[in-house]
């Protein structure tokens, strides 16, 4: 074992038994890890799991960040990463308590979780739980697992996909964002669709496309790549082709500083008949028969919106598995209503 695998283990049995060690292995691992080849990175980061999955929270937190940087630099989430959601979730749930009770005995905001703990906020809850100074350290652990959570769900397809359950959890989370920002992140993250199939339809011709998307963060997201897709392609929808520069830049890369304008190809509708407004999600689309249906009309009127990806480390994906035919959608359409003009 070589000597940075021994220290990620001392750092973490010191984690897991409160050990006083712990204050000096912890800013000695974060020191070499960052000369660590993401190969022995990988080897150390299920260590890392069990220590962040059953040390109390507020060390717990700290390995979390450290494996967050690890996976940022490169790393696999591996081992590490159902642990830090776990727990992000477990904290979360006290968190929201936490919240409650503070503001039942003050009525007041509780304090910022970036704050430092106290004798004096004990006091304030400990009517309301029979652990108080657990709870206190919880609310203080909510940032950093928050931070570790986000780089882990957007590095990692499998680790979303993995997300059981993700509206309740979603809005456990988002419970807490307006007492902090990264949660608003992780809960945002939580509703990322992974492996989800929609049903296309463009309403003038009747045809219709399944395709197949992960890792798209909101609409506008979708808007392009589904215009990367479809628009100019053979067995796609006509017109100009989306240069392939613009669709990386709703995929993997980074905008270039000139910030580029991204025009919209198209409004688009649900089956209900309502816009799919840019600013929501795929997950916001309603499903017709355990799918969700997106149809393509005209645009009622020019708009554009900056170019770029909600979040991101989170790479994108939109596959086109199948064209349908009119012949082949006569049953789909009696349940797809008209769309519903919001601009009237």
């Amino acid at each position: 074992m070589s000597d940075f695998l021994r220290h990620v283990d001392a750092t973490v049995q010191a984690a897991v038994a409160e050990d006083q060690a712990f204050s000096d292995l912890m800013p000695r691992l974060m020191s070499e890890s960052q000369g660590a080849p993401v190969t022995v990175l990988n080897m150390a980061m299920t260590k890392m799991g069990e220590g962040i999955a059953a040390a109390p929270p507020n060390l717990g937190c700290w390995l979390a960040v450290i494996a967050g940087s690890w996976v940022e630099n490169g790393a696999t989430v591996f081992g590490a990463g159902e642990p830090v959601l776990d727990r992000l979730l477990n904290v979360a749930e006290s968190g929201v308590a936490f919240a409650a009770a503070w503001q039942k005995a003050t009525g007041e905001q509780p304090p910022d979780p970036e704050g430092r703990p106290s004798q004096e906020i004990v006091d304030t809850v400990s009517r309301d739980f029979d652990d108080p100074v657990a709870a206190m350290m919880s609310w203080f652990s909510l940032e950093k697992f928050a931070l570790s959570a986000n780089t882990m769900l957007s590095a990692s397809a499998d680790l979303r996909a993995s997300v059981t359950d993700r509206e309740s959890k979603a809005d456990l989370v988002a419970q807490l964002s307006e007492h902090s920002a990264k949660m608003d992140w992780v809960a945002r993250l939580l509703r990322v669709l992974e492996n989800e199939r929609l049903l296309v339809l463009d309403r003038a011709s009747r045809q219709g496309w399944t395709v197949s998307i992960g890792g798209i963060g909101d609409n506008f997201q979708l808007h392009v790549l589904l215009g990367g897709a479809l628009l100019g392609h053979p067995g796609g929808m006509p017109g100009e082709a989306v240069p392939a520069e613009m669709v990386s830049w709703f995929t993997d890369t980074d905008v270039p500083d000139s910030g580029p304008i991204v025009n919209s190809f198209w409004n688009l509708v649900d089956a209900r008949g309502e816009w799919i407004y840019n600013e929501g999600v795929p997950a916001d689309i309603p499903a017709v028969n355990g799918v969700r249906v997106v149809v393509l009309d005209p645009p009622s009127y020019a708009r554009s919106f900056p170019a770029g990806r909600r979040h991101p480390m989170m790479a994108a994906r939109l596959t086109v598995e199948g064209r349908h035919l009119p012949e082949d959608l006569a049953g789909w359409w009696q349940h797809i209503t008209p769309a519903r003009n919001p601009v009237g």
